[in-house]
């Protein structure tokens, strides 16, 4: 089958539209398909159009849907999407109304859809490959946020919370991500010259924050709004165990009663969390073997059945090529 993917996402960007689009099309082409990824739909020929991001994407829905009404739309939803613009946007919810199918990727998500389009949602892990190397150092107790500087992800509460730890305290917070804007390049600059526990690596090329993560003892996802972010994918599959702010997104993967969570923006609640994390070792461990039982959540021959299995519902006549 022909599938054409669209992803608002620059090609060469590092966003994690980009990144997913990515994965899931050499997902699509082990399934034996054939995909082309574009920006937007202008009637490149398939039979199927995968659309990442309501609002994004809206357009390409709505002129695959009026050029081949009778053809499946599978439309992906980001953080955004579900959190904040299809309550808000007509456009994002025409593009739902219009999809065969929607992908989600944790359950939660699926109670911000309007209800009569909760029974066309589907759950599909973002997942990753097992890092190799990446040797943790002694030294210090490093702990790293991995993700671009925007604000939707408040970037520096693992930085501030640094500042509040005692002197003994050997942790380091490593930070890698590219920013959105200037502002967030002073800040992070600024940190930089005021914190001596914090370091900023700039963006980095992806095998290399994976092994960022893999080196770290610790990864902090402060985010205040996340559809499901790779991160935590990419953390457990390397057994470094997260920190996260409390959100409807990160708890649709870790699970309600993961214990390493603290309330969003709250400084001080991440600092007593990191100070933990260091000097309890049965916390550690509790957080470590939390995040191994999750792993055949995130490994990738589960999101390639998922996958097989959502294109044998919307396409059950169809053969790969």
């Amino acid at each position: 089958m022909r599938i054409c993917m669209s992803c608002p996402a620059p090609p060469g960007s590092l966003y994690g539209n980009r990144v997913t689009a990515l994965r899931w099309s050499r997902i699509l082409r082990e399934l034996g398909h054939k995909v082309s990824i574009v920006p937007a739909y202008e009637n490149q020929p398939c039979q199927l159009l995968v659309a990442l991001h309501a609002r994004r994407s809206a357009a390409s829905v709505f002129a695959f849907q009026e050029q081949h009404p009778g053809k499946p739309v599978i439309l992906a939803l980001t953080g955004t999407d579900v959190y904040r613009d299809i309550h808000r946007l007509q456009r994002a919810r025409r593009a739902l109304e219009l999809a065969s199918r929607l992908i989600v990727l944790q359950p939660l998500a699926v109670n911000e859809l309007p209800a009569n389009l909760r029974p066309k949602a589907r759950v599909i892990y973002q997942s990753a490959e097992r890092t190799a190397g990446g040797r943790r150092r002694t030294d210090f107790f490093d702990v790293c946020v991995v993700g671009h500087l925007r604000g939707v992800k408040d970037p520096f509460r693992a930085a501030y919370a640094s500042r509040l730890l005692p002197k003994e305290s050997r942790i380091r917070i490593l930070q890698a991500g590219a920013p959105m804007e200037e502002r967030m390049a002073q800040m992070a600059r600024s940190e930089q010259v005021r914190n001596p526990r914090y370091r900023w690596l700039g963006g980095l090329p992806r095998g290399r924050a994976r092994r960022l993560i893999r080196s770290s003892r610790l990864v902090v996802l402060s985010s205040r709004m996340e559809g499901g972010a790779n991160v935590i994918s990419e953390a457990v599959a390397d057994g470094t165990p997260v920190l996260a702010s409390r959100i409807s997104g990160s708890v649709g993967l870790l699970g309600e009663r993961y214990p390493g969570y603290f309330p969003v923006g709250d400084t001080a609640a991440l600092a007593a969390l990191l100070l933990r994390a260091e000097s309890d070792c049965a916390f550690y461990a509790n957080l470590t073997q939390w995040c191994l039982r999750l792993r055949p959540l995130f490994r990738p021959a589960a999101e390639k059945a998922a996958w097989a299995k959502l294109l044998q519902e919307v396409c059950p006549a169809s053969r790969p090529d």
